[in-house]
C-alpha cells in the first residue's frame, strides 16, 4: 500500500455538504495508485457514502491510520490526531483570533497543517479553490435579495422569481432560472422606477468571474466605471448593465502620483479609496476582492450613511459581499450569515444589522460558505484540481525535516506547521499566537 489517506466529515456548519475527494477521485486513488482511502461517514455529504464504498474506499469514524486527513474547513481542535498531517481551509494566515487555539492545539500535538488557500505556483497564482463557486452562488444570491428588496419597495420584477442558490438541485437548474428571468427582462422591460439596472463588480479574478458566468444568463451591457454618471440619460429597460472595478478605479495614491498596480500591492498604505464617487450610480455591488488590512476598505460606514442621508431612497439596493471580512473591504458586514439567513440590511443611524430586506439602509449578503450551496458541481471541481496532489500527499515521509520534506513544491509552500512548528514563510504567526495567549 502506498500510502493512507482520510477523508472527514465536515462538521462546522450544516449547511456544508461539501467533500474535497469525490467518490470518483477516491477510486482512482485506490485502483490506479495503491492508496488506501478512509472516509467517515456522513448523512449531510452530498455524495452519498456507499458511492464511496463502491468506489473502493473504507468507511469508518476512525481516521487513526491515516497519514494524510483531508477535510474542506476548520477542524475542532479536539478532533485532532497526534502527529498527523491535515489539509484544509484553516483560516490562519492573517492571524485570525478566532482560529489560534485551533493553530494552538494543532501545534501541541505535533501536527502538520497544509491550507488550500496556500498552494500556488511560483507567481503566487492559487491552484487549489473554490473561488469561482463563491461567485456563482453569490451572485445567485444577490439577484435573489435585489428581486426581494425591490418587491417589498413595491416595484415587481422578473428577479422576484428567483430563489436563493442552495434551492436549486444543480447550476444547470439555477442558470435556467436566470436565464428566464433574462427573458423577461428582454421582452417585458424593467419599471422605469429602477431603470438603470446596473451592477458593479469590483474585482477580476475567480470569484468575479464566477459572478461574470450568471450575470451573462441576462441580456447584459458591459460598461465603464466613467459611464456611469450619464448612463441613467439613455439607458434601456430592457438591459442589465455591468461594470467592472478594477484597482485603479478603487484607490488612488495619497500624495497625488499616478497610480502603480505594484506600488499599490507593495504599499497599499500609501493609496486611499476613490470608490464612494460611484455608488450612487449603482443598483448593486458586488465585492469579488481579496483584502486585509494593509489596503484602503472599498466603502466605509460613513460614505454609506452619505448615501442613505437624503431624503430620496439611494439607487443602491444590495451589496454582495462576496469576500464576507467582517468589517473587512465593506466595512458595514458586520457579522458573516449562512444560507438559512443570508442577508441582512445594516441601518446607517444605529449601526446595527438586521436580518431580512426590509429596512433603511442597503441589504448585505454575507454568506461566508458560499461555495457551498452548490456543493456537489463546487466538489467535482475542487477534487478535479487537488487530485493531482494526492498521490505525492499520500506517499510523503512526515517525519523528515522540513527542508527535507519531499513534496511537490506547491503544496510545500502550503506547509504552515511542520511536526508542531511554524514553518519559515509563516514564523510571522508567532506574534498572533502570542497575542491570543
Amino acid at each position: 500500500m502506498a500510502g493512507v489517506i482520510g477523508i472527514r466529515r465536515e462538521t462546522k456548519s450544516p449547511w456544508d455538504r461539501r467533500t474535497p475527494v469525490t467518490p470518483v477521485l477516491a477510486g482512482h486513488l485506490i485502483r490506479n495508485h495503491d492508496i488506501d482511502v478512509l472516509v467517515q461517514p456522513s448523512a449531510r455529504r452530498v455524495f452519498p457514502d456507499r458511492d464511496y464504498s463502491n468506489n473502493g474506499a473504507r468507511l469508518t469514524t476512525d481516521l487513526s491510520d491515516a497519514r494524510v486527513v483531508l477535510g474542506v474547513k476548520e477542524i475542532p481542535p479536539d478532533e485532532f490526531l497526534p502527529e498527523t498531517a491535515y489539509v484544509f481551509f484553516s483560516h490562519v494566515i492573517k492571524g485570525q483570533p478566532y482560529n489560534m487555539p485551533m493553530l494552538t492545539r494543532l501545534m501541541t500535538l505535533g501536527c502538520t497543517l497544509i491550507d488550500y488557500e496556500r498552494v500556488v505556483d511560483a507567481t503566487d497564482r492559487r491552484l487549489i479553490f473554490f473561488g469561482r463557486f463563491a461567485g456563482l452562488a453569490g451572485a445567485i444570491d444577490t439577484l435573489w435579495a435585489l428581486g426581494q428588496r425591490l418587491e417589498s419597495e413595491g416595484v415587481t420584477t422578473p428577479f422576484a422569481e428567483l430563489l436563493p442558490a442552495h434551492t436549486y438541485d444543480s447550476l444547470e437548474e439555477a442558470e435556467e432560472a436566470i436565464h428566464a428571468v433574462g427573458s423577461m427582462i428582454s421582452h417585458t422591460g424593467l419599471p422605469e422606477a429602477v431603470t438603470p439596472v446596473v451592477v458593479g463588480i469590483a474585482g477580476y479574478g475567480n470569484v468575479a468571474r464566477g459572478v461574470r458566468e450568471i450575470l451573462t444568463q441576462l441580456p447584459l451591457r458591459e460598461v465603464s466605471p466613467d459611464d456611469l454618471p450619464n448612463l441613467a440619460s439613455h439607458a434601456s429597460q430592457r438591459t442589465i448593465y455591468q461594470v467592472t472595478f478594477r484597482e485603479e478605479h478603487l484607490v488612488e495614491r495619497i500624495d497625488g502620483a499616478p497610480f502603480d498596480l505594484q506600488d499599490y500591492y507593495s504599499h497599499g498604505d500609501a493609496y486611499r479609496s476613490r470608490f464612494a464617487r460611484h455608488l450612487e450610480d449603482l443598483t448593486v455591488l458586488i465585492n469579488a476582492n481579496y483584502w486585509d488590512e494593509r489596503y484602503p476598505r472599498l466603502v466605509t460606514k460613513d460614505e454609506i450613511r452619505e448615501l442613505f442621508s437624503g431624503n430620496e431612497a439611494p439607487r443602491l439596493k444590495v451589496i454582495g459581499d462576496l469576500g464576507c471580512d467582517i468589517e473587512g473591504a465593506v466595512e458595514c458586514t458586520l457579522r458573516a450569515t449562512d444560507p438559512g439567513d443570508p442577508v441582512f440590511v445594516w441601518d446607517p443611524a444605529t449601526d446595527q444589522a438586521r436580518s431580512g430586506i426590509d429596512g433603511h439602509g442597503p441589504v448585505v449578503l454575507a454568506v461566508d460558505i458560499l461555495p457551498a450551496e452548490l456543493p456537489r458541481e463546487a466538489s467535482e471541481e475542487f477534487a478535479s484540481t487537488l487530485g493531482p496532489f494526492l498521490p505525492a500527499l499520500a506517499k510523503a515521509d512526515f517525519r523528515a525535516p522540513f527542508d527535507d520534506l519531499d513534496l511537490p513544491d506547491p503544496i510545500k509552500r502550503a506547509v504552515i506547521v511542520h511536526r508542531g512548528e511554524l514553518t519559515p514563510d509563516y514564523a510571522y504567526l508567532r506574534e498572533f499566537l502570542d497575542s491570543a495567549s
